[in-house]
């Protein structure tokens, strides 16, 4: 994809980990920098992808064959990409996005056990080669983590799994970090809102400095 203009910058993290607080603070550090930004989230970010987003949240389809979930992950993907994303992009739009495909290889590679491969095969046909320029993962403790999401809503679909399902996808979270720590970036998301900021902030002028 030669046409892009803008940076494609993704939010991380498992359940409770402050991405709606943060992704606002990343949004306002992008828009004081001298970004137009779009902010938009997976799996959703268009009419079709919401609607996909409530098939696979709610608890309708509870117990839903790992497979139908994974593909139905990157059907909303494709939409995504098509409709908002690439030409966002294009337009030299800066494009910030809760969850991305990291977020597959974690859940429905970690957390259910699916072959990354498959995963890897999905990426490459739907994105072919656009992947984020920065990833953010918030992470911390799975217990900190769900006693947060509990506080906050009634759970969805995958809140309601077993802990050892979260320990799987913060485990496999961890492991894209490792793998790929020139895009990844961690973030301590069990410290105080003000320090969590403060590492936020620095991974972000690194790379609006890098980017001069």
């Amino acid at each position: 994809m030669n046409n892009i203009k803008g940076k494609f910058i993704t939010v991380e993290g498992g359940e409770g980990a402050g991405k709606s607080t943060n992704l606002e603070v990343i949004k306002q550090l992008l828009e004081a920098a001298g970004h137009q930004v779009l902010f938009t989230r997976e799996p959703g970010g268009t009419p079709l992808g919401e609607e996909i987003r409530n098939l696979l949240l709610g608890h309708k389809h509870d117990g839903m064959a790992d497979e139908a979930e994974l593909l139905l992950m990157f059907g909303a993907r494709a939409e995504h990409l098509n409709r908002k994303i690439i030409p966002a992009l294009e337009a030299g739009t800066w494009v910030l996005c809760d969850r991305f495909t990291d977020a597959t290889y974690a859940y429905q590679g970690g957390g259910r056990g699916i072959d990354p491969d498959r995963i890897q095969i999905l990426e490459q046909w739907v994105q072919q080669d656009l992947r984020p320029d920065l990833t953010l993962i918030l992470d911390l403790p799975i217990e900190i983590g769900l006693e947060r999401a509990g506080k906050r809503s009634a759970p969805d679909r995958f809140e309601s799994e077993a802990h050892n399902f979260f320990q799987k996808v913060r485990a496999a979270y961890l492991n894209i970090a490792k793998n790929d720590p020139q895009r990844v970036k961690v973030i301590d998301a069990s410290l105080p809102l003000t320090q969590v900021q403060s590492q936020i902030k620095m991974v972000m002028d690194s790379f609006l400095s890098s980017d001069i």
